[in-house]
């Protein structure tokens, strides 16, 4: 069984990648025009989609990784590096002005039909960042059947988090603000920088000790 601390950081890592009330405003900007029956919906699918992405990485990431000979070790440092870029946009806003890019394409191509799929659940919730933290993360957690339920629940922990933030998206936004969204993105963003440096200094360490 996984201990407290590994539990605590894996939930941390996830909810940071994520986002969720990073994810507030642009699913506002998503739906604009939609009942909030029709909003209800567009979120409950995304979030259905979402998990079930990550939860296939989750079971098949460490397998797929095997089969292209790439150790552990090596896709725990790179892994750890894409997070810590991750970490440097939401420091300085420049995750926001991608995602809020992906947003005003998909308006203009899709729009309502398919919004769920694209962009908001790949790759808005699903994400390189998400993806390569729910693999890692399976790494720490063990490779049993124990390690990958345990992973499983906080992933459908947090993702109830970001359908949450999908339901009351209006109220947050109108609460935390624009000066309010820029300080937690980039407290988060410190938070999930200084997570990435252990994975890569762990994968390093990992690294030496096998050559």
């Amino acid at each position: 069984m996984p201990t407290y601390d590994a539990l605590l950081n894996a939930f941390v890592t996830l909810l940071v990648t994520l986002d969720p009330p990073g994810l507030a405003p642009i699913f506002l900007a998503l739906t604009v025009g939609m009942t909030r029956q029709q909003r209800l919906a567009t979120a409950t699918r995304a979030s259905l989609i979402g998990i079930a992405v990550l939860l296939a990485f989750l079971l098949t990431g460490v397998s797929v990784l095997s089969t292209l000979g790439i150790t552990i070790h090596a896709f725990r440092v790179a892994g750890g590096l894409l997070l810590f870029y991750i970490a440097f946009e939401m420091i300085f806003e420049k995750r926001q002005e991608r995602h809020e890019k992906t947003t005003e394409r998909a308006i203009t191509r899709d729009h309502i039909a398919n919004i769920a799929a694209f962009p908001l659940a790949v790759p808005l919730i699903a994400g390189p960042g998400a993806i390569s933290a729910t693999i890692l993360l399976s790494t720490q957690l063990g490779q049993d059947w124990t390690g990958k339920l345990v992973l499983a629940g906080i992933l459908c922990a947090v993702m109830l988090l970001v359908l949450g933030a999908f339901v009351l998206a209006d109220r947050i936004d109108r609460y935390l603000g624009v000066t309010g969204r820029t300080i937690l993105t980039r407290l988060l963003g410190l938070l999930l920088a200084a997570l990435s440096v252990q994975f890569v200094a762990d994968g390093v360490k990992a690294l030496f000790l096998a050559g």
